[in-house]
């Protein structure tokens, strides 16, 4: 009992050292290329009309003056580079030193916390996020159980037509259409801005469309596999209905795959909803992202926003795994 229980905790210690190195690393990525983009962030903030001495005091404010990493090749007096080290005392060690007593810094053009701009942001896209997966799993569990359940029918053909449409338009696609036809020539619907509940149908279809499609397509595949397992059979003798063979014990057997790959959707959703709202003017995390953050040459948000997304990610993951575990016990078993 001992050596199980010292098993598990040597796993979960091993399995947070891998998550967290991640994260480190997705940043550290980030943050290099961030320094490679051409282009000073002092004149990004206080334009080319502001004096050198403003300059001087917005980098030396916000540590702009120090070297971004350990080390670099800077050119000398006759054009030529050389290597010089700087060892710790860099930008980089500095955020993570700052990091791990719980401060991400301010940001370079409103001079707040990260943090708290992050924290007004992240509810949008947590919500815009879980509003589209229950779209796609709406819509695509039922219709991959009919597809499944009707394998080479017409309704099959047409499911999985619309699965190929939801695959192949992507967000940037999809999301104008929605505005054209919903708001512009309809007036349903608000084409951007997150005012009232009825806001979210659009973003959240939108970002939700190609997750329907894939979990469709993943559905049917998985129903038309459980069809054929013995354990169906034997249902069948039993004389149980044909829809409570498939919806208690068919598509049971058949979500265990579908709910791995929602977990790992989920934190692609959570990422990937930088596109979608910016389209629809989405006040969440990935506007800020790309506005405030790259648009304005904001390292600090930019750092900040890639660290959240990662950790989000990674958190979904884990927790993925962990339902996983428990609905399939022959993974507790290996």
């Amino acid at each position: 009992m001992r050596s199980n229980v010292k098993y598990k905790l040597l796993g979960a210690a091993r399995r947070a050292a891998i998550l967290l190195l991640v994260a480190f690393t997705v940043v550290s990525l980030v943050t290099l290329l961030i320094e490679l983009v051409p282009g000073d962030p002092a004149v990004a903030v206080l334009g080319d009309q502001a004096t050198p001495e403003q300059f001087a005091q917005f980098r030396q404010k916000h540590g702009l003056d120090r070297p971004p990493f350990f080390f670099a090749f800077p050119r000398d007096a006759s054009g030529e580079r050389h290597f010089q080290y700087y060892g710790v005392d860099n930008r980089y060690t500095d955020y993570w030193v700052a990091i791990l007593h719980g401060d991400m810094g301010r940001s370079f053009r409103t001079d707040r916390p990260v943090s708290e701009l992050i924290l007004e942001r992240y509810p949008a896209t947590i919500e815009l996020a879980f509003v589209a997966l229950m779209f796609a799993v709406l819509i695509a569990i039922p219709l991959g159980v009919v597809a499944g359940k009707n394998k080479g029918s017409w309704i099959d053909s047409l499911a999985s037509v619309v699965a190929l449409f939801g695959i192949s338009l992507p967000s940037f696609v999809i999301g104008p259409m929605l505005v054209y036809v919903f708001a512009v020539k309809l007036g349903w619907l608000a084409p951007s801005g997150r005012f009232d509940w009825s806001d979210i149908v659009l973003p959240a279809f939108t970002l939700g469309a190609a997750l329907s499609a894939i979990l469709t397509r993943l559905v049917r595949s998985s129903v038309i596999e459980e069809l054929g397992e013995d354990y169906v059979r034997t249902a069948r003798a039993k004389g149980l209905s044909e829809s409570m063979v498939v919806y208690k014990h068919v598509l049971k057997n058949g979500l265990i795959p579908v709910v791995t790959v929602l977990g790992l959707q989920l934190g692609v959703l959570l990422a990937g909803a930088i596109i979608t709202e910016k389209i629809f003017g989405w006040p969440g995390l990935g506007l800020l992202l790309v506005e405030d953050g790259i648009g304005k040459r904001d390292y600090r948000v930019v750092q900040g926003c890639v660290l959240v997304i990662s950790m989000t990610y990674i958190i979904a993951n884990t927790l993925t795994d962990m339902v996983y575990r428990w609905l399939d016990p022959r993974i507790r078993v290996s």
